[in-house]
């Protein structure tokens, strides 16, 4: 089966065509440079530039892989959680898309394609299993008995962990996104300078991050704004809120009895979670999976695999499906 998907919940505009789960081709826009000016994402430059993009990022998807439109089998489309004005977008060309080529079309949520991309990377996966996603806006735990099941864990309280990232490095000037940067300088830091931490919640699994955000900028507050200190800060923050994600992480699947953690979302793209969360869940005896770094990021490649597996589950939409933004 080919599936087509569309991803365009955020400042990303991707289109990618699947068969079964070999990617055929997986084009992605930004509006990130855009954006960056800004130090965050600005709704209405998104989407303006999503309407720009999304036929030529259609047309380059094809033509990479090597299909005309009439090969299609199903359309598959985010349609939430994202921007209103982002997810219109991308939710309007699919059903147009879906009418004028008498294709079906299916809706999909797109914190689980994050997880459900594993199976692009992974093709021996175990269920049931324990997922985190922790990207720019949301920051979850599931447990999950299929792929179409999804039960919530945990939660963020307040900001989402790449959110967070995002504050503490405009905090110290670093720019915007601020996920990369702050990684970077941490290499050359001292973790152990600051001993942060993430507050604490009313449930073990849910997470809060807007402390510690409010904690490096009181530190900061009578200090030397310094090189050096920069990467220590960049260390010790990203020290706290990785244990934090690991230790909520592993809990949730000592609690749920299970050996496998999938984990999914942008800031998976930062290799010291991706070395600390492998160490630990191998040393607690579960199987830890993650995308490759490419399909960590928002792309429509994750949005096409999960939705050709809730089609084949039986699950259609119709033209009048809508986006759901929260």
């Amino acid at each position: 089966m080919i599936t087509l998907g569309v991803e365009s919940s955020c400042d990303e505009t991707s289109v990618a065509v699947l068969k079964n789960l070999k990617i055929l081709s997986n084009v992605i826009a930004t509006s990130l440079k855009m954006h960056s000016k800004h130090g965050g994402v600005i709704p209405e430059i998104a989407s303006r530039m999503q309407l720009e993009s999304i036929a030529p990022v259609f047309k380059e998807a094809l033509e990479n892989a090597k299909i005309g439109p009439k090969e299609i089998d199903l359309i598959s489309v985010t349609q939430g959680p994202g921007l209103p004005g982002s997810l219109l977008v991308g939710l309007s060309f699919a059903k147009a898309l879906s009418l004028s080529l008498n294709k079906p079309l299916i809706g999909v949520n797109h914190i689980y394609s994050h997880v459900y991309a594993n199976l692009l990377s992974h093709k021996n996966t175990r269920l049931p299993a324990v997922a985190l996603v922790v990207s720019g806006g949301h920051t979850s735990l599931f447990y999950i008995k299929n792929f179409s099941d999804y039960r919530v864990l945990g939660k963020t309280c307040d900001d989402a962990c790449g959110e967070a990232f995002d504050k503490v490095a405009k905090i110290m000037g670093l720019g915007y996104p601020g996920g990369p940067l702050i990684e970077k300088l941490a290499l050359n830091g001292n973790k152990n300078k600051v001993k942060f931490a993430c507050s604490g919640t009313d449930n073990e699994l849910d997470f809060s991050f807007s402390g510690i955000k409010t904690a490096v900028l009181y530190y900061l507050k009578d200090k030397k704004n310094s090189p050096g200190l920069k990467r220590d800060l960049s260390a010790s923050f990203q020290e706290s809120v990785v244990n934090t994600l690991v230790s909520k992480s592993l809990a949730a699947c000592k609690k749920k009895k299970v050996s496998s953690l999938l984990i999914g979302g942008g800031v998976v793209a930062n290799r010291y979670l991706r070395e600390r969360i492998s160490a630990q869940a191998k040393a607690s005896g579960i199987n830890c999976y993650y995308p490759d770094i490419n399909l960590c990021m928002d792309n429509a490649a994750m949005v096409a695999a999960l939705g050709g597996y809730l089609y084949k589950k039986g699950r259609r939409s119709n033209l009048d499906l809508n986006i759901v933004s929260n």
